[in-house]
């Protein structure tokens, strides 16, 4: 490949090097920051062999090459572009500079969970794993698996352990990752966690069942009373907590000589964040926290397969938004509450989401006879039913319109079905095919014909709009003839 080629074509359909703000690259795209994204020649990287698709989304415009070319052709193009060496987070926040404040509070909801989203989606399979074991039914008639081999208890027991552990200590993993992210000291934030589920602490599970009978244990200070009351499995009070002792620590570096710096901050930052926690910030935000909860139960279990339709119709779209990342909070809660909630929708309407999207990509490839097209579109469509969609979304379906509107209409018609049955997932994982071990086990059989049905009413649905497409352009080049 000519890579210093590729690069010289790519910054002159970029509008040269003074259009270029900021540059890096992650294992397949080029990651972008444009001055000016309205003068980029579309038409032109879309004709170039090399690019298998942009998009634009939170500021940046990026650029799919592949792994191993994008980084041969980032180092040409960065020495053409006059940029120096960049890493993906300088990019990142050169492009949040050009974000509206909706948008800024979505990429900072992301920018905390995102990174912990591993260790929720490894506690959530393992979940997914004991529930396979202790479902009486699914593989057995009238019995679980541990009923009909006593012998693998234990180890659906120890299994059960390892997958409670992330959502136990959640406070831990957001109290780092929020605390990074609002400027503090991470490990100051993960001792705010540790604080905030520390087992002298009633548990936070057992809060109801405490008030009800008058057992909840208090602090008595100086004739005042505060709540012993853990937070496992929360996510409002941490994040709010976690922002106030960033704020807390920056402010006392600045007034605290240096030489009292290291013994003064931590022990005045922790302190009195941890007395602000207990006192207002826990209870006011596990207040707000279970209003949103049963909020989002009551919206769930009230508007029932219309609600479904709906959202599964505009899930592409929040996509496109960036928003879709705000909605990893909720779900986390959901899941971390799972004896109420039951487990999350939201999972299982995202899942036909990407199938719709893979599936009228794959419509595309049946359809096009553009050679660049079809290998592009078998990629991207195959990557979407992997639960991977930005390819297939941003590279092929947005940009022709109609394999858009047919994934949506996919989607809508899945999710009616989904939410209607009841399919919820006990667990993140890939929303797509692999997602089958995240669904609760009673509802695994519902969630595949939910695929089923996303599949094959989006890539129908595309196909039919294809060939009106195609009557379209050739009614056009008649017109043009005859003219």
């Amino acid at each position: 490949m000519d890579y210093k080629g590729i690069a010289q074509e790519t910054l002159a359909a970029l509008g040269g090097k003074e259009n270029v703000a900021a540059a890096a690259h992650c294992a397949t795209r080029l990651r972008l920051v444009l001055n000016d994204e309205s003068i980029v020649d579309q038409a032109k990287l879309d004709s170039m062999e090399a690019v298998k698709g942009t998009f634009s989304t939170g500021g940046q415009f990026q650029i799919i090459f592949g792994s191993g070319t994008v980084n041969s052709v980032y180092k040409e193009f960065a020495q053409l572009s006059e940029l120096s060496e960049m890493s993906t987070k300088d990019v990142k926040d050169a492009g949040t500079k050009k974000l509206n404040p909706l948008q800024r509070f979505v990429k900072l909801l992301s920018d905390i969970f995102v990174p912990i989203i591993p260790a929720i989606v490894a506690g959530g399979l393992l979940m997914g794993l004991n529930n396979l074991l202790t479902a009486e039914d699914l593989f057995i008639s009238g019995k679980s698996v541990i009923e009909a081999y006593p012998g693998m208890a234990d180890l659906a027991a120890l299994i059960n352990t390892f997958a409670n552990a992330a959502f136990v200590f959640l406070p831990i993993l957001i109290g780092f990752s929020a605390t990074q992210r609002f400027g503090g000291n991470p490990y100051l934030g993960a001792a705010l966690g540790m604080l905030m589920v520390h087992p002298d602490l009633l548990n936070g599970w057992g809060y109801g069942g405490a008030l009800v009978n008058g057992e909840i244990p208090v602090w008595k200070i100086f004739g005042y009373e505060i709540e012993k009351i853990g937070y496992q499995g929360t996510v409002l009070p941490v994040l709010a907590a976690s922002y106030i002792l960033a704020k807390i620590e920056t402010s006392l570096r600045k007034v605290v000589p240096s030489a009292l710096d290291n013994l003064l901050t931590p022990l005045l930052t922790i302190f009195v964040t941890g007395i602000l926690t207990f006192t207002l910030v826990g209870p006011v935000t596990r207040a707000a926290g279970n209003l949103l909860s049963d909020g989002i139960i009551w919206l769930y279990d009230t508007t029932g397969f219309i609600g479904g339709a709906v959202f599964g119709l505009l899930y592409a779209p929040v996509v496109i938004t960036g928003m879709h990342h705000s909605l990893i909070a909720v779900e986390t809660q959901l899941l971390a509450d799972i004896a109420k909630t039951g487990g999350s929708f939201i999972f299982a309407i995202a899942a036909m989401s990407n199938i719709a999207q893979g599936a009228a990509t794959l419509a595309v490839l049946a359809t096009t006879k553009d050679s660049k097209l079809k290998g592009t579109s078998s990629a991207a469509g195959i990557s979407a039913l992997l639960g991977i969609t930005e390819p297939a979304m941003f590279g092929i379906n947005l940009k022709m319109r109609y394999p858009f509107i047919g994934a949506i209409i996919g989607a809508g018609a899945a999710s009616a079905f989904v939410t209607f049955f009841k399919v919820k997932a006990v667990a993140l994982g890939a929303a797509g095919l692999p997602g089958i071990i995240s669904i609760k086990p009673g509802a695994i059989v519902s969630y595949i014909i939910g695929m089923a049905i996303a599949f094959a009413v989006a890539f129908i649905t595309t196909i039919i709009l294809a060939k009106r497409e195609a009557k379209k352009e050739g009614r056009s080049a008649g017109k043009s003839a005859a003219a």
